[in-house]
C-alpha cells in the first residue's frame, strides 16, 4: 500500500494567523529578537495577527510583561496585533494590573454573545 502526501501544510488558509511560541522563561535580552520575529511574520502575511503561544513562559514576571508590551507595540507599528494563546491566569492578572489588554485566543470579543453572532429574523422578512 502506498501513501502519497502532498508537500506543504494541509490545513492553512488566509485567515490562519502566524504562531510564535515563546519558550520560558522570557528575558528582556530576547526582546529585539522577538520583536524582529513579530515584524517578519507580519511582513510575510501583510499585517493581521501574530498568535503568541505563551503557555511555556513559566511564572510570569515583569520581564515577560515588558517583552509582550514591546512585541505588541512592534505589531501595532507594522499594522497588526498580538493575540495570546494559553496564557496562565497569573499572566493575565499581571497584564491587567499594569493596564495592558491583549486579545486571548478563544475569548469572546467585546459585545459579541458567546457562541457566535445570532441575528433575529422578523416574521415579515423575505427568505433569501
Amino acid at each position: 500500500m502506498n501513501c502519497v502526501t502532498s508537500p506543504g501544510l494541509q490545513i492553512v488558509d488566509a485567515t490562519t494567523p502566524a504562531v510564535l511560541v515563546l519558550p520560558g522563561p522570557v528575558t528582556r535580552d530576547e526582546t529585539p529578537r522577538l520583536c524582529a520575529e513579530v515584524r517578519a511574520r507580519l511582513d510575510r502575511t501583510g499585517g493581521g495577527i501574530v498568535l503568541c503561544d505563551v503557555a511555556g513562559i513559566g511564572p510570569p514576571g515583569l520581564a515577560a510583561v515588558d517583552v509582550l508590551a514591546r512585541m505588541q507595540l512592534t505589531a501595532r507599528r507594522a499594522g497588526g496585533r498580538i493575540r495570546l494563546r494559553d496564557p496562565d491566569p497569573a499572566l493575565r492578572a499581571l497584564l491587567a494590573l499594569v493596564g495592558l489588554a491583549f486579545e486571548v485566543e478563544g475569548q469572546v470579543e467585546e459585545g459579541e454573545p458567546p457562541g457566535g453572532v445570532e441575528e433575529a429574523v422578523e416574521s415579515g422578512d423575505p427568505a433569501l
